[in-house]
């Protein structure tokens, strides 16, 4: 993008956070002095549509929602951490100014991610919901194992005995899935991750698969045992022969990636990869 082009920036936060407001009373004061125009809504979609860049201000889980609500816009994000480990938001607060510097060098480049999305049929209600990071399917409040009958392309995997199963987008495989013990791969990648919660045939582990596979996943148990969440937000109660279909969206977020920004270089910071010492 030419310099030129970045003429309204859209500024969306966390509010909760209580420096959050101080730090984009701060961004708002360095865009405007640069002859920008600065606008703030609350509604990430709306603000899209009227902006160049939008910023985000807040941890992975502003991020997340505001790439949900702009899901196949070509308006680009850029995350600034404000506190928390944060894959997605990729500039620390402290850094602010000079992530501003670079942007109107036109010193950046857009990184694609792919969106992934559920559907079924829950207690005869339609859903189609979109993901950023992952799609998970776990027991509800009672401490028992649930069971999930699990195929890809029409082929039955198995029939998991576990807390519950995610199935991770490659932007998601630093979040959840790698909590539970997937494996890690590049956003950039074209492949789920198939993760069972703590299973009870330790056989059972992390799975990678196309991104093109169409993933079918049915509970066994009466509802409310399964619960259906989207980025950590639970969206429906499965009951006994449920499905989700789980494929890849036709939608993708558009990401701003600054100079010497790398992803391996952030696992190695964020997760305090040290190496062996000899």
């Amino acid at each position: 993008m030419k310099t030129n082009n970045i003429k309204r920036v859209g500024l969306i936060g966390n509010t909760a956070k209580p420096e959050c407001t101080s730090i984009m009373r701060k961004a708002s004061k360095l865009i405007e002095r640069t002859g920008r125009k600065v606008l703030v809504d609350g509604d990430a979609a709306a603000l899209a549509r009227e902006v160049d860049l939008l910023l985000v201000f807040g941890g992975d889980g502003t991020m997340l929602r505001a790439a949900r609500s702009i899901a196949g816009s070509k308006t680009p994000l850029l995350g600034i951490n404000i506190g928390g480990l944060g894959f997605l938001t990729a500039v620390p607060s402290k850094e602010l100014g000079r992530a501003l510097e670079h942007l109107w060098r036109g010193e950046f480049k857009y990184e694609s991610r792919a969106l992934i999305e559920a559907s079924g049929s829950c207690h005869g209600k339609q859903i189609c919901k979109a993901a950023l990071n992952d799609i998970v399917i776990s027991r509800g409040a009672l401490s028992r194992l649930i069971s999930l009958e699990v195929s890809v392309n029409g082929e039955l995997i198995t029939r998991y005995r576990c807390d519950g199963l995610i199935v991770s987008s490659p932007t998601g495989s630093t979040a959840y899935s790698l909590a539970a013990g997937g494996a890690v791969v590049l956003p950039t990648a074209e492949v789920f991750a198939l993760t069972p919660i703590c299973p009870h045939a330790l056989s059972n582990r992390s799975i990678i698969l196309p991104l093109d596979s169409t993933i079918r996943v049915k509970a066994m148990n009466p509802a409310p045992a399964t619960l259906l969440s989207v980025d950590g937000e639970v969206v429906a109660e499965l009951d006994t022969d449920e499905e989700v279909t789980v494929r890849r969206s036709k939608s993708v977020v558009r990401l701003v990636r600054l100079p010497n920004s790398s992803f391996l270089e952030a696992l190695r910071r964020k997760l305090q990869w040290r190496g062996a010492y000899v």
